[in-house]
């Protein structure tokens, strides 16, 4: 009877210790779009009044909860009934991602002036519904984020158990909500921090550097993930075709794995491009 016991106890323990590893791939794959996801919904949830910024991103982590409620049962239906889909859904998302990389550097050589204007009219524009339009944008883009993270969890588990593959992809599941809207927390409060730490000191000595600092760091860290996040989608884009396309992962076998994902990346999202461009401007005429 205790042996039996004992040997539940380990069973347990092994399949702890597998999701542990599994997660940690996983969540290293991953990492390129929560870094994305990261720097969008710090960008998102800046520009409030300081009372509203936690509120606001209390909406959009629920948000974020719903949709990987979604999707996590809908992928482990997929890989156990058309798992074929898996693979697919993983290409047509790397084509998404490098695509979203490479229209983010586009549009910082070729359409800054134009992009600052159009952020400048937004700003002015906003009103009552301002929060809300931006709530429904950030969860909006963090479903299209959640299907890659879900779907390039589940990959690194497709030979695994049905049990491993559940407790795996959600435990990154649950690890990218929590991470990433714990962080983007952080971030959007410093400045708040900042000007309490300035008015505690009086505005002298080292508090006040501190919080000067803190209100100046902000918008740098900002700009630092959206580069940072702008390089993962390219790599996490060109490492989706390297992995799951074997024309991609027997080319240039003595290159570097870290320049050839990018060298793909980049030039599926060049090929993307237009596609996705033609694509937005065709629903758009839809629409009218």
């Amino acid at each position: 009877m205790a042996s039996g016991f004992f040997a539940i106890l380990d069973d347990i323990a092994s399949l702890m210790d597998d999701v542990a590893v599994a997660s940690k791939i996983a969540t290293r794959k991953t990492a390129g779009i929560l870094g994305d996801d990261l720097a969008v919904n710090a960008e998102k949830a800046t520009g409030f009044l300081a009372s509203r910024e936690l509120p606001v991103l209390w909406a959009i982590t629920k948000g974020s909860l719903l949709n990987k409620l979604i999707i996590v049962p809908i992928a482990l239906l997929l890989n156990a009934f058309f798992p074929i889909a898996i693979k697919v859904i993983l290409v047509l998302g790397g084509f998404y991602l490098a695509y979203e990389g490479v229209e983010k550097i586009i549009e910082f050589l070729f359409h800054r002036s134009e992009h600052g204007k159009e952020h400048n009219e937004e700003v002015i524009d906003e009103g009552a519904d301002a929060e809300k339009t931006k709530v429904k944008s950030a969860v909006t883009t963090d479903f299209i984020l959640s299907i890659e993270i879900v779907i390039i969890a589940l990959g690194t588990v497709l030979d695994r158990s049905l049990t491993l593959q559940i407790i795996t992809v959600s435990v990154v599941a649950l690890l990218a909500t929590v991470g990433v809207y714990g962080i983007v927390a952080l971030i959007v409060r410093m400045d708040d921090a900042g000007y309490k730490l300035i008015k505690r000191s009086g505005k002298k000595g080292f508090l006040s550097f501190l919080g000067n600092f803190l209100i100046k760091a902000l918008p740098v860290i900002i700009r630092i993930l959206g580069v940072v996040g702008t390089i993962a989608l390219i790599l996490v884009g060109g490492g989706i075709f390297v992995h799951n396309i074997e024309f991609f992962h027997h080319f240039l076998p003595d290159f570097p794995s870290i320049i050839k994902e990018f060298g793909v990346g980049l030039v599926a999202g060049l090929v993307a491009v237009p596609i996705f461009s033609g694509l937005k401007k065709l629903v758009a005429l839809i629409k009218r």
